[in-house]
């Protein structure tokens, strides 16, 4: 599984320790990291948490990443942002038992997490913890078990009624602010990340020509 890792301008200090726990915990399932920023609070391109929910969706929509995991100080705003597209099913992880119940219950493709609340003294400890419970073993068994069939059939109807209800990424990346859309994906790695692995021509195309214009 191809994992993105996207933090916000005000999170963007503990881009390293997040990064640092997640390769530890899920390199040694077989899964790969892409880290696409911020990495620092003062890198040049400043990511809004409503930008980190653009470059979730692009980078699902293109299967860029297979599972994006994002955040802001709260996790809501992320998490707000990111289910604004089309095909992201992004959670709000606080704890372990959150991502557990996300993968059983819901097996989304992104969560977002709060980066501002309680991350202190054994924050890393928690993120491993969140990491092994959303990411080791098959997801999607639902949670209680005997609820998997109803549970299944209800991320199927959720799917349905997104399809419903948001347009195409393509036509929607060609309709929102250009400058907002340049300024998101023109993080210092995003085009040595991005291009390498996206299976969208279309889009693959028009982010070239926006990021040239």
């Amino acid at each position: 599984m191809k994992i993105a890792l996207i933090n916000e301008n005000s999170q963007a200090a503990k881009n390293e320790i997040i990064s640092k726990t997640l390769k530890s915990v899920v390199e040694p399932m077989g899964h790969t990291v892409f880290n696409y920023g911020m990495y620092s609070a003062d890198d040049k391109a400043q990511l809004t948490y409503v930008q980190a929910g653009l470059l979730t969706a692009i980078l699902l929509n293109t299967k860029a990443a297979d599972f994006v995991i994002t955040g802001c100080g709260t996790g809501v705003g992320a998490m707000l942002a990111a289910n604004s597209f089309p095909n992201v099913q992004c959670g709000l992880v606080i704890d372990p038992s959150d991502a557990y119940m996300f993968g059983q219950i819901n097996d989304g493709n992104a969560i977002s997490m709060p980066y501002a609340k309680g991350f202190g003294w054994g924050a890393d400890l928690n993120l491993q913890y969140v990491y092994k419970n959303l990411f080791e073993g098959e997801r999607g068994l639902g949670y209680p078990r005997e609820r998997a069939e109803i549970m299944k059939r209800n991320r199927g109807i959720l799917s349905q009624v997104k399809k419903v209800t948001h347009t195409d990424m393509l036509t929607i990346l060609k309709n929102i602010d250009q400058q907002f859309l340049k300024d998101a994906i023109s993080g210092e790695k995003f085009q040595e990340l991005f291009f390498a692995n996206c299976q969208d021509a279309e889009i693959a195309a028009y982010l070239k020509s926006v990021l040239a214009a």
